[in-house]
Formats: structure tokens, C-alpha cells, sequence
């Protein structure tokens, strides 16, 4: 089966975490998504690349919320024999003093439109290792520090010398954030030059060289959201192949930042929206940071009443996004109406599935689902329940939250449970749900079946967002802060609205949000018999759909970042 992928160079991309499907746990929330959107556009495009990750045996956790709103977390173990097959080649790496076995499993992505591409998984389960070398490609962000290094280890040299074994030509390397920058080190390392070559003064390395084969995508503009590794940890954990001297000058003299490396490592480097860009070149002045705004896959986010609505009016439109344009004018109102109502019911009886709790179909609902964590403030619509109130006993409104906060975060925890109190204190009065477990088609199902996507992040630290892009492909409208991708995206009662300016909203005040919901887009839902609810729903496809989606993305990449 691999035979097919290596007669042709081929973009290898990085990513320590990637959604292929629900059934396949192998990510944490929105860097493996996108991700995942990632290779299906690649797909799609006839792009050549090969996806490496981690298998993540015990995946990243099933979310279980008891009845005070308390997260559970229980293993995600999945069955990987029935989606992926092992392939021959191992190779080895060095690990605390110990040679650590890497074997992979090939995962074959196939596109709707008929196009496969393949995703190496990388697996140190193997009976060569130790019980405890065999356990580092089973916990995705599992452990602490000595082994998130361990799996970085794993995917970045392992990752680049298991490409080598099965006989892949890369002639392009992606990063997706950090966590891979080693695989730059294993360049360099084979790419260096004779020392009986080396003049005085001039470095062993091919600096240049290795710069033009890699590309990397930072995520995050929080300094701390960044891996750092105190040196006296690499020493013992990496190959004494490394010069360490070297590493301090790529990575910094403290600790080894793996975005420093990566900056380092890269010749083209970018940015996940044009204000993370910015926000990214004030972090680490004397690097470029371009910007190619997130995306999201065409035909995976647009529910099956919209696939078939954009086939009939707008034939090629998941090959060519850009087609979308012309849904405000080429799709009748009646239409986009008839396949929302569909996906609102899917919502709808979701919803009555997980929690029993019946929402109304003639009652908008409001949607926000995210990982839970301070900076997302998915408590900031909660801050004043007398004022919610009052403004659901003139339009009434219905809530559902969903989201996973990570296992060490006891601040997203503790703000699961103040959603569920919140839930409990508003009984009666706006109904208020909260689903569990959010995965990859939970997230279908939410982003087309509400009728108002809500993002409410603390500026500037939403480094790009693209739940909101998804609802955008279902006519969903968003109410959000502006920052990340809606700055560009909102066309304020075009497309949707933003809760204040683009310098507002950091100081945390819900009055904003309050005003606009109760003066602007409750009253437009409520009267959208005169056609302006609709306007804003075409508005999101044709606007926003037909730009934020991941060919667009993919089509960037392929000429600014992997033809240099």
C-alpha cells in the first residue's frame, strides 16, 4: 500500500497532534483539527504530502461531567488495527542513554473527491523497548516535562529518520507548531559537512540549506504556551550526536525554546491570522512572520443539507470555495432556511440524546464550544444572570456550551462548573445545556445547528480561532470579540457582529455583549420575516465561507511557503 505514496517528492508535515476522525482520538482540540483540515485540503488539491504524528494509543481523554459540573477524565483507547497497518520499517533513536525503537502505522486519508494521502503514526510500543520507552507515543500531552521531551524526541528526529527507512523524498518539511522543531537538529546533523572541509571560523552545519527545506506555523502569541526544556534535562534525555553549543545558539542560551529552534530552523515562518502575525513579530523581533489565516475544510464542515444546497446551486464549489461567493445572490433564502432548520433539528435531538433536556426549534440558540481555559472567558455571558434574564423575557433564547478543559488546567475545570451552576440558577428562565466529551462530530453537529456561533476570547491571545469558520459554511452568523480571524471576517451586520472594537474588550466587561444581543441580534432573529436574518446568513457563506476555508490555506502554503 505505501508504494503508491513514494514515486513522487512529497511535503512532510509535522504535527504532534492530528484529527483524521471521532473514532480516532489522536488530538486535543483545535491545532489537531486544523490539522486534520489541513491533509483533506491537501487531499483534495492533489498536493503531495505525508502526514507524521504520534499514535496516542490512550489518546487524549474521554470527558465525563458528573451532576455538579465536576470533569472526569477516563482513557480514550482505541482500537488501531482497525484503521491504520503497521508497516515494516523501525528505526532508532537515542533516549536517556537508551536506544528507543520507532515503528509507524499507516493511516490513509482518503477525500471525497477521490484523493488519499498518508499519515504515518509514530509507535514506540514495541517489544524491543522498556515498559517505559514503550509508553511514550501513549499519552498525547500525557506526563510531565521529561516526557513531552521524550515524545518530541520521537517526532521530530524519529519522524524525519523513519521518512529515510520507508523511502520517502521530502523536499519540504512543515512544522506545525513547535513540538517537531527537532526534526530541524536531524537535518542539520545529516547535512553537515565534512570537518576535513570546514575552513576555520566556518560552521559544520549547513545553516542555509536546512533553512530552505523547512516552513513553520506558530499558534500560540502567549509567551508561556510555547515548550521550553532546561538544558541540564536535554543533555541527559537527547543523542550526545547533538553539539550543545549549537543547540543553545538556535534555541537560546536559558532553556531550549522549541519556537526559538524553529524560527531558527525555518525559512519561511507564518502566522495564524494577520493579528497573531503582528502580535508574533512583536514577540520575537529579528524574525519575518508572514500571515496565511487559518482555514477550514469545505466539505467536513458543511452539514449534509448544505453540501447538497452549494452541489445544486454552486456545482465545484468544495473544489473551489471561492464559488460560495455567489450564494447571496444565487441560492433563494428559502433554500438556506429549509437546510438550517434541518441542521438546528439534528442539533436539537443531539442535544435530547445527551442530556434529555428539549429545546425548541422557534427559539434561537446561541452556541459556544472551545477548550475550556481562562483566556477563552466562556463565563463572560454569565457575568450578570438578572441582566440575562431580562433580556430572554423579551426574546427568549436557548444556550449550549460544550468543551474539554485540559486535565492539569484547574482553572478550566473550575469554570465547567460554574457553567453548570450558571445552567442551574437560569432553570426556568433560558435553558442552558452543557454537552459532554466534545469531539470531532459533536463539533459538526453544533457549528451547523445552532443559530448564533458566540466566541468571547481576552485580546490579544485568540491566535487565530476557527470554530466560527466552521459555522460560517452552515449560513451561521458569529458574535464575537474581535480578535484572531474575526477581525478579517466580520462585516459588522454583513456577516455578523463583533462585542466591541478591535481595542475593546480586554478590561472583561459583558455590558457590550448584553446591548448588542438585546438591541441588535435578537430583535433581527425575531423579526426575520422582512428578510434581514437571512441577508446575514448569506452574508457568512458568501463572505466568509468562501475565504476561511483551508484550500485557500493550502493553496498559500503551496506557493509562498513549500516552492521556496
Amino acid at each position: 500500500m505505501l508504494d503508491e505514496f513514494i514515486h513522487e517528492p512529497r511535503v512532510a508535515y509535522f504535527s504532534m497532534e492530528i484529527a483524521l476522525r471521532s473514532e480516532i482520538p489522536t488530538y486535543a482540540g483545535g491545532l489537531g483539527v486544523l490539522a486534520g483540515d489541513t491533509v483533506r485540503s491537501a487531499t483534495d488539491l492533489e498536493l503531495p504530502m505525508v502526514a507524521v504524528s504520534l499514535v496516542s494509543h490512550a489518546g487524549y481523554f474521554r470527558q465525563e461531567i458528573d451532576a455538579q459540573g465536576r470533569q472526569l477524565e477516563h482513557a480514550a483507547t482505541w482500537e488501531l488495527r482497525h484503521w491504520a497497518q503497521p508497516l515494516d520499517a523501525k528505526i532508532a533513536v537515542q533516549i536517556d542513554g537508551r536506544t528507543v525503537w520507532i515503528g509507524a502505522w499507516l493511516y490513509v486519508l482518503e477525500g471525497h473527491m477521490g484523493g488519499r494521502q498518508p499519515v504515518l503514526l509514530l509507535d514506540t510500543d514495541l517489544g524491543e523497548n522498556s515498559s517505559d520507552d514503550r509508553e511514550i507515543t501513549h499519552y498525547l500531552y500525557g506526563g510531565d516535562n521529561v516526557y513531552r521531551l521524550k515524545q518530541e524526541i520521537v517526532l521530530g528526529l524519529g519522524g524525519v529518520r523513519l521518512l529515510q527507512a520507508l523511502g520517502f523524498t521530502i523536499r519540504h518539511y512543515h512544522m506545525n507548531e513547535g513540538h517537531s522543531a527537532l526534526l530541524g537538529l536531524e537535518l542539520l546533523h545529516r547535512h553537515a559537512r565534512m570537518p576535513e572541509f570546514v575552513r576555520p571560523g566556518e560552521s559544520l552545519y549547513d545553516l542555509p540549506y536546512v533553512r530552505s527545506l523547512c516552513s513553520f506555523t506558530t499558534h500560540t502569541p502567549v509567551e508561556a504556551g510555547h515548550d521550553r526544556f532546561p538544558y541540564d534535562l536535554v543533555q541527559r534525555v537527547l543523542n550526545n550526536d547533538f553539539d550543545m553549543e549549537t543547540i543553545k545558539r538556535m534555541a537560546g542560551e536559558d532553556s531550549l525554546n522549541m519556537t526559538r529552534l524553529a524560527l531558527n530552523l525555518s525559512e519561511y515562518v507564518n502566522g495564524v491570522a494577520k493579528k497573531h502575525a503582528e502580535v508574533s513579530n512583536a514577540m520575537f523581533p529579528g524574525y519575518k512572520v508572514h500571515a496565511i489565516t487559518n482555514g477550514v475544510h469545505p466539505y467536513t464542515w458543511a452539514a449534509e443539507g448544505f453540501r447538497q444546497l452549494y452541489d445544486h446551486y454552486l456545482p465545484g464549489w468544495c473544489h473551489e470555495p471561492l464559488l460560495l461567493m455567489r450564494a447571496d445572490c444565487c441560492i433563494p433564502e428559502t433554500a438556506i432556511w429549509e437546510a438550517h432548520v434541518q441542521a438546528k433539528q439534528h442539533l436539537i435531538e443531539k442535544v435530547q440524546a445527551l442530556t434529555g433536556v428539549s429545546l425548541k426549534p422557534d427559539v434561537p440558540i446561541f452556541g459556544f464550544a472551545r477548550r475550556m481555559t481562562a483566556y477563552k472567558r466562556p463565563d463572560l455571558l454569565f457575568t450578570d444572570l438578572e441582566r440575562l434574564r431580562a433580556i430572554a423575557r423579551n426574546h427568549p433564547f436557548q444556550i449550549v456550551l460544550a468543551g474539554k478543559a485540559h486535565p492539569r488546567d484547574e482553572g478550566g475545570k473550575h469554570l465547567i462548573e460554574q457553567l453548570y451552576a450558571h445552567a442551574r440558577d437560569l432553570a426556568g428562565t433560558i435553558p442552558v445545556v452543557y454537552l459532554p466529551d466534545y469531539d470531532l462530530a459533536l463539533a459538526q453537529t453544533l457549528t451547523a445547528g445552532v443559530d448564533v456561533w458566540l466566541n468571547t476570547p481576552l485580546p490579544p491571545l485568540e491566535a487565530s480561532g476557527t470554530s466560527g469558520m466552521k459555522a460560517a459554511f452552515n449560513g451561521v452568523p458569529n458574535l464575537s470579540v474581535l480578535d484572531g480571524w474575526w477581525i478579517e471576517g466580520c462585516i459588522e451586520g454583513v456577516t455578523g457582529w463583533a462585542i466591541g472594537d478591535a481595542a475593546g474588550m480586554a478590561d472583561g466587561k459583558a455590558q457590550v455583549l448584553y446591548d448588542k444581543l438585546e438591541q441588535v441580534v435578537l430583535p433581527l432573529y425575531y423579526g426575520h420575516s422582512d428578510g434581514g436574518w437571512l441577508k446575514v446568513m448569506k452574508g457568512a457563506i458568501s463572505k466568509n465561507a468562501s475565504y476561511f476555508n483551508s484550500h485557500r490555506m493550502m493553496r498559500r502554503y503551496a506557493t509562498e511557503a513549500y516552492s521556496r
